[in-house]
């Protein structure tokens, strides 16, 4: 399996998902906040069957589903979003910020995906899903390149990333969580600076060769 390609999307999965939310914090990823959604959306028969269905691999399969959703989300926030004076750092964090801003509801559920995605037996997983979100987010922002710097961009993106959200999930504080953001865009900043003066060395190392 393509760690890269997105899973399955499908309406059904997506209205599944959306009355599983709720349940999450109480009961966890799962098939059985599946069950508790559906039936609580009047649809009791054969609940159980609809959620092992739409979601075959239990948890994990919930939680890819859901990071997902959330990565096609971003779409909206970038057409809602004026880039037009914004350079690709300020895009990336609204980027990141928008998208932070439509989990708060679900913050508990989050937490919850961070512990699925620990799991050793989760790593492939878990690697292919921050893979696409940060390739979202870079792609939204307007970054076209196509050489190294696409491999070193999403890596650092996915280290910033990371510490945002687990950052963000103990504080609540949405001006601190931007304050954190910023000190880590700063850093990419000095890295990207750093990345230009050694790629301006070596190449004139070659060409002295």
């Amino acid at each position: 399996m393509d760690c890269a390609a997105p899973p399955e999307r499908s309406v059904e999965r997506d209205a599944a998902l959306a009355l599983a939310l709720p349940q999450v914090p109480a009961l966890g990823w799962g098939w059985r906040a599946v069950e508790e959604g559906l039936r609580g959306a009047g649809r009791a028969e054969g609940a159980r069957e609809e959620a092992e269905l739409l979601f075959p691999g239990g948890a994990v399969d919930m939680v890819e589903a859901f990071i997902d959703r959330a990565d096609r989300a971003m779409e909206a926030i970038a057409a809602g979003t004026d880039f037009a004076e914004l350079r690709t750092t300020g895009k990336v964090k609204a980027l990141v910020l928008g998208r932070l801003a439509l989990l708060g509801p679900h913050r508990e559920a989050v937490r919850r995906s961070v512990a699925v995605l620990a799991m050793p037996l989760h790593a492939r997983v878990a690697a292919g899903t921050l893979a696409r979100t940060v390739d979202g987010i870079w792609h939204l922002a307007g970054d076209q390149s196509a050489d190294f710097s696409w491999y070193t961009k999403r890596a650092i993106l996915a280290g910033v990333y990371s510490a945002t959200l687990l950052y963000w999930l103990r504080e609540e504080d949405d001006a601190a969580v931007a304050a954190f953001l910023d000190r880590r865009l700063q850093g990419v900043g000095r890295i990207g600076k750093l990345r230009g003066r050694v790629e301006a060395a070596l190449a004139g190392v070659c060409g002295a060769g």
